[in-house]
């Protein structure tokens, strides 16, 4: 059984929806052929003989990911990477992975995340952009995080900071945590719905993680963006960007944070993250 799966079993055997829909993603099926392929999945990984009712919402246990503080190191305006490591940089080799879901446990594609975190010596960058980094999720609302496992600085047990946003919606900022850490006990930040699923992996290791929004989905792989404002001015979607572009829209100017290539969904007033209205 998939080490991701098995992990959301609970050891009851049952197999939760998101489970099934991040298995037969990762297996290459599109989101429609998920949706329509679940019953026969889940019956096959439950051992059961009778398809499971299909949840109507995200509501088996995948409760919107819980916020957290952002703290007193984030930077705007990091770059735009998969990967926070070169051959040289110190500490043990971390890869994060995982999906994004809504609501509606469907996938969503196009969604923002913002990771930032300390170095192997429990130091931030705050002159530079060293150990932070943006991406976005792929078309089936996946993504992949190359970094290092972060080192640990007074009162604070092991994280992973970052911020996450489906295409017009709000900003989730929260933090990603590593199982057995002994600060877990002691750290008052702490919150285990937010750890990740860690394993050894030759020397380096792998996490992983889903995040789920709070956003409504209707039947479909995204969100819909929420309209904000008169259309129109000189942003376009198609166009890249560059920290420091001026743009108008619906009657009132923005700059540019951070570099990106426009698209529906992601107009200046839909994204913060993205846009400082001037």
């Amino acid at each position: 059984m998939d080490r991701n799966i098995e992990s959301e079993t609970g050891g009851t055997g049952h197999v939760t929806r998101k489970a099934v829909l991040r298995a037969a993603l990762a297996a290459g099926l599109t989101a429609p052929a998920v949706l329509t392929g679940v019953p026969a999945l889940a019956r096959t990984l439950t051992g059961s003989e009778v398809p499971p009712a299909l949840t109507p919402a995200c509501d088996d246990g995948d409760d919107p990911t819980p916020p957290q503080t952002e703290g007193p190191y984030f930077k705007p305006n990091s770059p735009r990477r998969t990967s926070l490591v070169d051959a040289s940089t110190p500490g043990t080799r971390l890869t994060v992975s995982g999906y994004v879901f809504g609501l509606a446990c469907r996938p969503v594609a196009g969604a923002l995340l913002d990771f930032w975190q300390a170095d192997v010596n429990g130091a931030y960058d705050n002159t530079g952009f060293r150990f932070r980094g943006h991406q976005f999720t792929d078309a089936s609302g996946a993504f992949r995080l190359s970094t290092i496992v972060p080192g640990l600085y007074p009162g604070r047990t092991r994280h992973i900071h970052v911020k996450v946003q489906a295409p017009g919606r709000p900003v989730l900022t929260t933090q990603l945590y590593f199982p057995g850490e002994p600060r877990n006990n002691t750290d008052s930040i702490f919150d285990p719905r937010l750890l990740m699923t860690v394993r050894d992996a030759g020397g380096a290791r792998e996490a992983a993680f889903d995040f789920v929004l709070n956003v409504p989905q209707q039947p479909g792989p995204s969100p819909t963006p929420t309209p904000t404002g008169t259309p129109g001015g000189t942003w376009a979607a198609g166009t890249a960007y560059r920290p420091g572009d001026s743009v108008t829209y619906g009657g009132r100017g923005y700059a540019c944070l951070q570099a990106h290539t426009a698209q529906a969904g992601w107009e200046p007033p839909n994204a913060p993250a993205l846009w400082r209205l001037l």
